[in-house]
């Protein structure tokens, strides 16, 4: 087994899944992710979580990573996140420009690199051919890369949104195609409209099916699910559960655990771990 298959390998230790907390969302979103929830300003705060809900990796931006190296070294594996953007220009064109080496993630022991890749953007070309080069160049070094796969652009919009199952099932294909060792994308939504391309566009299913298309759709790449934005403990734990029972590899929730207060960022992680857990047994 090379490294590469090593590392990816150790970051599903949770029941045989895998659960990453994201901090990439202070250059992602700005600061209005912490302008109510003001303690997760404070990346030790996050890293504190992790460590103490048993978080199988963390996924920072450079700064922080560095700045905070000795902080979760040898406790907590790090994701580097490679790439990235703000929140101000329009998502009509997006591109998220390198902001970070395979050098840097191998100086601070990454288990593996992250990167953003807007499929469906009209940059989208300068995109792969970006992606390309980070991606042989991780792989060169044995660090497996998780591609953050968006819809979005002007096209995306015109053909039923970021969100529709066609478009998320689409950015889970692309990934996988262009060699990512795991996808994450967001849980898609069910509704039927007239700008959706066919078959998509009079296709009803559940979300639980369309949550199987999508993982089917990556050929066997792994496929972690994000939690989006804060909801009530009721809906996280209702997103985890459908997506564990449709087969995703792990979860990715950011938002939904730091804006928490830390007690309760524990509380529902452990929830969400009984849920993994749960359907491992179920399966034997």
């Amino acid at each position: 087994m090379e490294l590469k298959e090593v590392r990816l390998k150790s970051l599903f230790k949770t029941y045989g899944r895998t659960l990453i907390l994201p901090y990439d969302q202070g250059l992602e979103h700005g600061p209005k992710d912490f302008f109510d929830a003001h303690f997760a300003r404070d990346p030790m705060y996050i890293i504190d979580i992790a460590k103490k809900a048993r978080y199988d990796a963390i996924a920072m931006h450079i700064g922080n990573a560095r700045r905070y190296f000795k902080d979760y070294y040898g406790e907590i594996p790090i994701i580097l996140k490679v790439n990235g953007k703000t929140d101000i220009p329009p998502d009509s064109e997006p591109l998220s420009p390198v902001t970070a080496t395979i050098e840097d993630a191998l100086s601070l022991s990454a288990i593996a690199i992250g990167y953003t890749l807007y499929v469906g953007s009209p940059r989208q070309d300068e995109d792969i051919s970006q992606f390309s080069q980070i991606r042989e160049k991780a792989h060169r070094f044995g660090l497996p890369v998780i591609v953050w796969a968006y819809p979005r652009g002007k096209a995306i919009e015109e053909k039923g949104g970021k969100d529709s199952l066609f478009a998320i099932e689409y950015a889970g294909r692309v990934a996988a195609e262009l060699g990512a060792d795991m996808v994450k994308l967001n849980v898609p939504n069910v509704l039927t409209n007239d700008k959706l391309p066919e078959p998509y566009r009079n296709y009803k299913t559940t979300l639980e099916d369309a949550i199987k298309r999508i993982i089917a759709s990556t050929g066997g790449v792994p496929v972690i699910f994000a939690g989006g934005g804060m909801a009530s403990d009721e809906d996280v734990i209702e997103k985890a559960e459908i997506c564990i029972k449709s087969g995703a590899s792990g979860l990715i929730f950011g938002r939904n655990i730091w804006q928490r207060p830390q007690e309760e960022a524990i509380e529902i992680t452990n929830r969400i771990r009984d849920i993994i857990k749960k359907e491992k047994i179920k399966k034997k």
